[in-house]
């Protein structure tokens, strides 16, 4: 699939179709708990279908394990039955060992069965592309140092910060690029972790690790939608934008029109309603609300905008609820 002209298909339509990061309530159709559907291929690709058949998404999101990368380089996971994985704790406990940790091999962990499930998901998902999920560089050095580790050694050890960044990009340019091989049509990368830096040290410490990956596999057969959910994402959009990523994705915790109205109209905007507020706690009847709300601010103003959650769905969300968001998207676009 040419992804470039999918992208100016996206942008031209005059009814958008929805891109949710929604697969985990997936596990709900399928009868599979989220420790079983990440520990298996074959459970991947069946949820990824589920979802194909019961949502008119506008692509098909892989499962969004944050955890994979991390464990691949050693990191002790955590799973339980119907919680995403988690780290245990950090890898890196002193930034001596920074400069002797190993790049891992692609298959380590449980990467390959992610890259398994994402092939057999092209398999089955014929009718729109398939995006696999990965973290992004700066996200995956704060899970291998823990989260106020990494902000502290951006100020205090940012060579070695930078060392580590680069081990980090390295791996994940192959982890895509291994993607990218087996047929996936990109990449979500989430970068959540970037979204807690000031501009400058986003500029320093994310933008050119992410552009690096951006660079190294994407054409218009594979491109990648950077996922960044900080509050503070307004304010490090001109960072964001020069990593060349095709299509840009926000979480709800900042207001999606001050970020549109930052971005060219050429460019593809995703998010975001909220993933628990709406999602998982929520009811149709407010679900609907949110949505229509979000559209009727947004849509006509800019037509780059695609709605979507603001981050990935529970697995415990109702698909009442989710029923109830793509009903309302279509009711909006009845009335034009």
């Amino acid at each position: 699939m040419n992804m470039y002209k999918w992208l100016e298909e996206a942008l031209s339509a005059k009814i958008k179709k929805s891109m949710p990061v929604l697969s985990y309530p997936g596990t709900q159709l399928i009868g599979a708990s989220v420790q079983e559907v990440v520990e298996s291929s074959e459970l991947q690709a069946k949820l990824m279908k589920a979802v194909a058949d019961r949502t008119p998404m506008l692509a098909s999101v892989g499962i969004m394990d944050l955890s994979v990368e991390a464990e691949c380089f050693g990191s002790e996971v955590i799973k339980n039955r119907d919680e995403v994985p988690t780290i245990r704790e950090p890898l890196i406990k002193d930034i001596e060992q920074v400069k002797d940790l190993k790049i891992p091999e692609i298959g380590a962990g449980r990467s390959q069965i992610f890259l398994d499930g994402i092939k057999k998901a092209k398999e089955i998902i014929t009718d729109r592309p398939v995006f696999a999920g990965c973290t992004g560089p700066f996200s995956l050095a704060g899970r291998l140092t823990d989260v106020s580790e990494a902000m502290i050694l951006c100020y205090e050890e940012p060579e070695n910060m930078e060392i580590l960044l680069a081990k980090c990009t390295e791996f994940l340019i192959k982890y895509a690029k291994e993607y990218k091989k087996i047929g996936a049509d990109g990449i979500v990368m989430a970068e959540p972790l970037a979204g807690v830096l000031s501009p400058d040290l986003a500029e320093r410490f994310s933008e050119p690790f992410v552009k690096a990956v951006a660079d190294a596999v994407q054409d218009e057969n594979f491109i990648i939608i950077y996922h960044n959910c900080g509050n503070a994402v307004n304010r490090m959009i001109p960072s964001v934008l020069r990593t060349g990523c095709k299509a840009y994705h926000f979480g709800n915790a900042i207001k999606m029109k001050e970020v549109l109205d930052l971005i060219p109209s050429d460019i593809v905007v995703m998010g975001n309603i909220d993933p628990v507020s709406a999602f998982k706690d929520g009811t149709p009847e407010s679900m609907r609300e949110a949505v229509l709300s979000l559209m009727q601010e947004n849509c006509e103003k800019h037509p780059n905008f695609i709605i979507s959650s603001g981050c990935y769905i529970p697995a415990v969300s109702g698909w009442d609820n989710i029923d109830a968001y793509f009903n309302a998207i279509r009711e909006f676009y009845s009335d034009k």
